[in-house]
């Protein structure tokens, strides 16, 4: 047991709705952790004369928040930030699949495992839903390494059995068959999740998707993760090899893979009918603005999409995406909002990274809050972190005027600690 003092804040509810305070904020806060959940939140003044004792640690006027969740990265790519690529079609072909052979070999899945997880809590991220590769071995090792931590993480062997090299290639058979012995190996162990993850339909043959949906089905606790609509060359792609299909969003839908607990990464270029689509069925799009921004392929619409009453969550896309840091991935999807017409708000930015997406991955019981029982992800904001955020901060009048020059400004400096049920990670 242990005693955190600070500024708690926690965002409750959904600040686009209209809500003018959506969130809970104590000044001198202060929050007791017990084996790995919250224990008791409130004012510090009000803590119980039982928890005098315990050991505690007081991080001033610093922000106390739930950890930041990531609803989609690449875990092989951990180390592709920043490889120059034409497109996301150029990039893939020039640089990830190259890289992403390598995880056959267990050895560099478990070191490359320890760095991934590593540097998610040294940005304050405590919670993600990854993609891995096709290989086993390295599912297991990103699983087990989570597992050591008692981390919340989604993730599931990658399917591709096409428009890849030999060495990242499986069958619809083998991807469904070893994807079944994973689901059953690691599904509902500790806090891990298991996503069905074919790539995206340029990698995946019909029967392949086919073997993806009846997965999806057959494993109703399951997520789905895949790509849609990011790219243009893409979608002309998927257009070609899916001819009966009405649109691109159709072709998942065709196979069983639209639902509530499916995951669509970019969604960039929708028609309206695709939208409505998406929001009859309860799938989510995830935005990821540095990875877009990087890769040149296009401005998302993040109000067009709320509007058409689709779930938006939010993910840093490494290695497409450029930083590990949420700061850095709101900082992003601030300014493609400007460029697309309709801004956000700090409000919303923090809402989507903790909260929001918690609540798109059907996990706002366990993550994203503050909630006494709910799990002790908990990271620690210093809004003076750097010489010019604390003359900046020195000019704020308001947590949103906090929040804003933080997410504009900060990037892994602002991380002050991050636990993870309760474990101090950094």
């Amino acid at each position: 047991m242990q005693i955190i003092c600070g500024q708690l804040l926690e965002f409750t509810s959904d600040p686009i709705i209209g809500d003018n305070e959506p969130f809970s904020h104590t000044i001198k806060g202060a929050l007791v952790m017990d084996q790995g959940k919250i224990l008791w939140r409130g004012n510090a003044s009000d803590l119980p004369a039982e928890y005098d004792s315990l050991p505690r640690e007081n991080y001033g006027d610093c922000l106390i928040m739930p950890g930041f969740i990531d609803a989609h990265l690449h875990f092989p790519q951990y180390r592709m930030i920043a490889a120059f690529g034409k497109d996301l079609l150029d990039w893939l072909n020039r640089y990830t699949f190259i890289e992403e052979q390598r995880y056959g070999d267990a050895n560099i899945a478990a070191a490359a495992a320890t760095f991934f997880i590593d540097e998610l809590a040294r940005n304050g991220t405590t919670s993600c839903l990854a993609f891995s590769t096709i290989h086993e071995v390295a599912l297991d090792a990103l699983f087990s390494e989570a597992q050591s931590r008692n981390m919340a993480l989604i993730s599931g062997k990658t399917m591709m059995d096409r428009n890849a090299p030999d060495g990242l290639l499986d069958t619809a058979t083998t991807a469904y068959d070893q994807s079944k012995s994973l689901i059953e190996k690691w599904a509902g162990t500790g806090r891990l999740g298991y996503a069905v993850s074919p790539r995206f339909a340029v990698t995946s043959t019909p029967a392949q998707l086919d073997a993806a949906g009846t997965l999806f089905k057959e494993y109703p606790d399951t997520w789905m993760q895949t790509h849609l609509s990011e790219n243009h060359a893409e979608i002309a792609s998927v257009v070609k090899d899916f001819p009966d299909s009405k649109d691109y969003t159709d072709v998942y839908d065709h196979f069983g893979l639209l639902g509530k607990k499916a995951m669509f990464a970019h969604g960039i270029h929708l028609s309206q009918r695709e939208l409505d689509r998406l929001s009859e069925s309860g799938s989510a799009i995830v935005h990821c603005p540095t990875s877009n921004n990087f890769l040149g392929s296009g401005l998302f619409k993040y109000h067009n999409t709320h509007r058409a009453n689709v779930p938006i969550a939010m993910g840093t896309d490494i290695g497409g995406g450029t930083s590990y840091s949420m700061l850095e991935t709101m900082r992003d999807a601030y300014i493609v909002s400007q460029l697309a017409g309709e801004r956000i708000s700090a409000y919303d930015a923090f809402y989507a990274a903790s909260l929001g997406n918690a609540r798109v991955l059907g996990l706002e019981q366990e993550i994203g809050t503050l909630n006494t029982g709910s799990f002790a992800d908990i990271i620690v904001l210093d809004p003076e972190a750097t010489p010019i955020m604390k003359e900046r901060h020195a000019l704020s009048n308001s947590i949103h005027d906090v929040l804003f020059a933080m997410m504009i400004m900060g990037d892994d400096r602002a991380v002050k600690q991050t636990f993870i049920a309760g474990i101090p990670q950094k």
